[in-house]
């Protein structure tokens, strides 16, 4: 597949879809991006900033920490809490 140039559905900018980047997509099953780079991190970025953060104890270290979802206790059905740096080291030894 050649390089295809897109426009960014956002601010307008032409961006390259590159062969790679199709060749990514198509294995996962996405269509093509609508948006440039910049503005994919701006939206991402602006959805993290409205994010409700829960306090939490991690379930590993005991450290305190904020986790994006409600917290329930074990004895409810809800599963064990990982702060950021234990959550990383898990999914990394996975």
């Amino acid at each position: 597949m050649a390089d295809q140039q897109l426009t960014c559905r956002d601010c307008g900018a032409t961006f390259a879809f590159t062969d790679g980047e199709q060749q990514f997509y198509a294995s996962k099953g996405l269509q093509a991006p609508q948006r440039c780079k910049d503005c994919r991190a701006k939206r991402k970025d602006d959805r993290m900033a409205n994010r409700e953060m829960h306090d939490a104890v991690c379930a590993s270290c005991g450290a305190q920490c904020q986790v994006p979802f409600k917290p329930r206790p074990e004895s409810e059905g809800g599963k064990p809490v990982l702060c950021r740096e234990c959550f990383m080291a898990k999914r990394n030894a996975a």
